[in-house]
Parts: structure tokens; sequence; C-alpha cells
């Protein structure tokens, strides 16, 4: 069951607001930071958050299981579920940690983690 739309706000607001409380603590606590050093902490607060919101967003979607399984790329036929995996996936945001359906393929002895490759 996917969440609400104010529950996905609701923990991306929480995420937001923890990331601009950092902000706020490190400049309180940094004697007058030059640009380049509020550039510098300003770039790792919104890494963190753009992998912290696409992870939120994603992780709400509804882990649906396709019937039959997807088709291995290499020899056609149909992959068996293994189950959830947690993966590290490297996206335009940054790594993301996500959890979705794993399969395999016997036949060829690769994994497939929807909706991209594993190993």
């Amino acid at each position: 069951m996917m969440k609400s739309r104010a529950a996905i706000k609701a923990e991306l607001m929480k995420k937001a607001e923890a990331v601009i409380d950092e902000l706020l603590d490190w400049h309180l606590a940094t004697d007058q930071p030059n640009l380049t050093q509020v550039e510098g902490k300003v770039l790792e607060l919104r890494q963190r958050l753009s992998e912290q919101m696409a992870e939120t967003v994603i992780a709400s979607q509804a882990a649906v299981r396709p019937v039959p399984g997807p088709s291995c790329a290499g020899c056609g036929r149909e992959m068996r579920y293994k189950g959830m995996k947690e993966n590290t996936v490297l996206s335009w945001v940054g790594e993301l940690k996500l959890e979705r359906g794993y399969y395999y393929c016997d036949q060829c002895r690769t994994g497939l983690f929807p909706p991209g490759s594993a190993t």
C-alpha cells in the first residue's frame, strides 16, 4: 500500500528541517565563515537532502512483485523472485539505499534489481 501524500510530505519536511538545523548549528559554531566555506557546507547538505528525498519518495511506492517475473536479458527465461534486497544505486542525485524485489536467473547466474540491473 502506498503512503498518503500527507505522510510522505511529513517525512520529507522532517528530513529538510534536520538539514536546515544542521546548517544553522554549523553557522553559529563557525566564526565568520567565508563564501567558500558556506558554499561547501550548503553543497554538502544539498547532496544529502537530495539523496534522502529520493530515497523517501522511492520507498513510499508500493513494492509490487511482477507476475510473471521479468525475463532474463541473457536467455529470455523468466527470472525467479528471491525476496526483498537492499541495494545501493548510483543515481543523478547521488547514492541511494533502496529495498526492492530481487530476481535471479539460474541459467545465466545473473540478478536483477528492478528497475535496473544488479549482479
